[in-house]
């Protein structure tokens, strides 16, 4: 981003003057005015704290201390604090218009470089520091309700709190920018998920999530078609770990729950033919697939999300973990409490939703795709908003650190 601004100033230096001695009384760039601008960057970083924007404060006070200097400042360390301020005010406008919010995988974000670069190319004396500031700060309601939060309850500097908050304000900033009229938000921790249609709430429900051994990622991407009364291909390290035990308990197992062998391509197995209690962790070449219907442990519909780590949205046979207060148990995956609704919101009531109750197990899997992609968003945040009360939710992964 630095090598581009400069590229697009046409100067290898921006806040010092390149044609004129540093003391000299016509070209003195850092007389009047100008000195005042330099310094009102340098106020606007050293406060960076309150806007939750961490800066090297080492790097600010080389700056002023190059700045103040009384004697004359070489070409070399001219250069080396002109590129510093630079790239120190362009990284403040970035984080404080987008946040610093990391995702295991992010397919949403795209590159804005160019705002930060324009915004510091402006003409200098024409739009104030503190307008600029303003005009890319967060206009998001709770991002303004954990910012106050913050300015008024959070003393401690390295308090869980105040991580949790910053958290949260990092991730407002990057919905605000990044989420369409339509889009779903999965919070991990508070076991949760919404549906927003033209900017307001659709549907909330209540998900079931990955255990702490299990952790479901945190995702920005894309759903773009759904999968109706699907097949379950079970990981093999469930299959070894979970169900093959069961298996060797009960040869009946695989029959009463809609499960079926096939090999590494795919092929059905007789069952009936394997000698089970031959198998264990190490050895077993097989895979187990589940049946479609109302007993597939995906319900009868899956939401298709992009990521590498297949893990997608999705139905289940087991309505009654949603009356639990503690719903972490999935194994990274995530179940909805309503997911027909969602569904029958994502096709505009287009979905033959009675079809999908019947919970048919003789249906083949369809992949019906979505007019639009749907932005979707996991993320990890141990805090919600009731009303304008701000409320701490369990760690329950332990990131808060």
């Amino acid at each position: 981003m630095v090598i581009k601004f400069y590229a697009e100033a046409h100067n290898p230096l921006y806040w010092f003057p390149s044609d004129a001695n540093w003391f000299s009384p016509i070209k003195n760039w850092f007389s009047g005015k100008s000195l005042k601008r330099a310094n009102q960057w340098l106020v606007a970083l050293e406060s960076a704290d309150s806007l939750d924007i961490i800066v090297n404060k080492e790097e600010i006070s080389s700056i002023r201390k190059v700045l103040s200097s009384k004697t004359t400042i070489d070409a070399i360390t001219k250069a080396k604090t002109d590129t510093l301020l630079t790239d120190l005010v362009l990284h403040f406008l970035k984080n404080l218009h987008q946040g610093n919010s990391r995702f295991d995988y992010d397919e949403i974000s795209v590159n804005r470089d160019s705002v930060y670069i324009l915004q510091l190319l402006k003409p200098r004396f024409l739009s104030s520091v503190s307008k600029i500031i303003s005009e890319l700060d967060c206009k998001d309601h709770d991002y303004k309700v954990y910012r106050k939060f913050l300015r008024d309850s959070i003393s401690t500097m390295d308090s869980l709190k105040r991580k949790t908050i910053l958290c949260a304000m990092n991730y407002r900033r990057f919905l605000s920018i990044n989420y369409q009229s339509e889009f779903i938000l999965v919070n991990i921790p508070q076991t949760e998920a919404e549906y927003f249609k033209n900017g307001k709430l659709a549907i909330k429900m209540r998900t079931v999530v990955g255990k702490k051994t299990k952790q479901t990622p945190t995702i920005a991407s894309y759903i773009a078609s759904i999968t109706t009364f699907p097949d379950w291909n079970v990981p093999y390290q469930i299959a070894v770990d979970e169900i093959l035990p069961k298996v060797q308990k009960n040869e009946n197992y695989l029959e009463q729950n809609n499960y079926e062998v096939v090999d590494a391509n795919g092929n059905y197995v007789d069952d009936s033919e394997l000698n089970w209690n031959d198998f264990n962790t190490k050895n077993f070449t097989y895979f187990f697939r589940q049946s479609s219907g109302s007993e597939n442990a995906l319900g009868v519909v899956k939401f298709d999300l992009q990521d590498p780590f297949s893990i997608f949205l999705h139905g289940t046979s087991n309505q009654k973990t949603f009356s639990k207060d503690f719903r972490f148990l999935s194994h990274g995956c995530i179940r909805l409490e309503k997911p027909f609704d969602l569904a029958d919101s994502l096709f505009r009531g287009k979905l033959d939703i009675k079809e999908l109750e019947s919970g048919k197990t003789d249906k083949k899997p369809r992949i019906i795709t979505l007019h639009d992609k749907i932005p979707t968003f996991i993320i990890y945040m141990p805090i919600k908003i009731e009303g304008e009360r701000v409320a701490f939710l369990k760690d329950e992964y332990g990131l808060m650190k």
